[in-house]
């Protein structure tokens, strides 16, 4: 018996190819972007105010979530990617093909940054975050 239609695949009802550039980047390295961009985060944190991000309580404590919530919109912005993104060859981009921008670069680092909204996850792998701001996570090669 043969199917006169193709099996559907993730990412095909937003027009993304099945494999390759462009497609719904996986599971696998969305999380290994995610621990890299904390990681890197962590470390620059400590470089910037010292160890004390890391045990003390105050302002220094929300240190390590600053400096992740700036490398990742600055750098959304202008390389379509955070650090742990360019790294693992994925990226954001916007349905509509046009550049994400400051404003939305910032606005999706904040709601990743408040976690709720990166972890409502709906249809073709997308969070919250991305379905409000009508952006996806694709595979750069």
């Amino acid at each position: 018996m043969t199917s006169s239609a193709a099996e559907p695949y993730p990412g095909q009802s937003l027009g993304l190819p099945a494999r390759g550039r462009g497609s719904l980047a996986s599971w696998r390295s969305r999380i290994a972007a995610l621990l890299v961009d904390w990681a890197a985060s962590m470390v620059l944190a400590v470089a910037l105010f010292g160890v004390g991000v890391l045990r003390e309580s105050g302002w220094r404590s929300w240190m390590i979530l600053a400096v992740f919530f700036v490398q990742k919109a600055v750098l959304s912005a202008l390389a379509g990617g955070s650090f742990g993104q360019l790294l693992a060859r994925i990226g954001v981009i916007r349905l509509d093909g046009r550049p994400l921008g400051f404003v939305r670069a910032l606005a999706r680092a904040a709601m990743v940054c408040v976690v709720l909204p990166a972890v409502v996850i709906g249809a073709e792998r997308r969070g919250l975050d991305d379905l409000v701001l009508g952006t996806v996570v694709v595979n750069r090669r």
